[in-house]
């Protein structure tokens, strides 16, 4: 049996000199009114047989519609609460929140209804001061927003161009 691990993306930029994280927060009802602790990098479930960062590419995209390119910056793996381990990538970039697109998932809902509702995996996303995201991000995660301040410097030049819609 496979333990439990995910895969994503920190996606960041410098914005008047100040770094920003780009985050989601999970669609579903369970998510609805929750705010604190429960944004997350984008991320998602694969197998040992799928390369992590083949994952987190392919889980940055699928919750967000954004397909990204570049030179990934591997974060130490972090455990989540629950036992789940979270594999990470930096990323510098940009993207519009706005314009996220993000795969769905069915549920029954209300629970024992016999109704299957429809909701998007991702129901927002938003750029963040590392202050503001470490308010909000699941507290497990927070470790990754600590080892990329350490770890990436402001640039010197712009940061390439926007991720692209695939």
């Amino acid at each position: 049996m496979t333990r439990a691990q995910s895969a994503g993306i920190l996606l960041y930029r410098w914005t008047a000199g100040s770094l920003e994280v780009f985050l989601v927060h999970p669609g579903g009802p369970f998510w609805k009114n929750k705010d604190a602790g429960c944004w997350t990098i984008p991320k998602g479930e694969f197998e040992n047989e799928e390369p992590a960062l083949d994952a987190a590419i392919r889980e940055f995209r699928e919750e967000t519609g954004f397909s990204l390119k570049g030179h990934f910056l591997p974060l130490s793996p972090v455990r989540q609460k629950g036992g789940k381990r979270i594999f990470a990538w930096a990323l510098p970039g940009n993207l519009d929140p706005a314009a996220i697109t993000s795969n769905t998932f069915e549920i029954e809902w209300p629970r024992h209804s016999g109704k299957q509702k429809t909701y998007p995996e991702v129901d927002k996303g938003g750029w963040f001061t590392l202050a503001a995201a470490r308010s909000i991000i699941n507290p497990a995660q927070i470790a990754l927003l600590e080892e990329l301040e350490e770890t990436v410097a402001p640039p010197t030049a712009p940061v390439g161009p926007p991720a692209a819609h695939p």
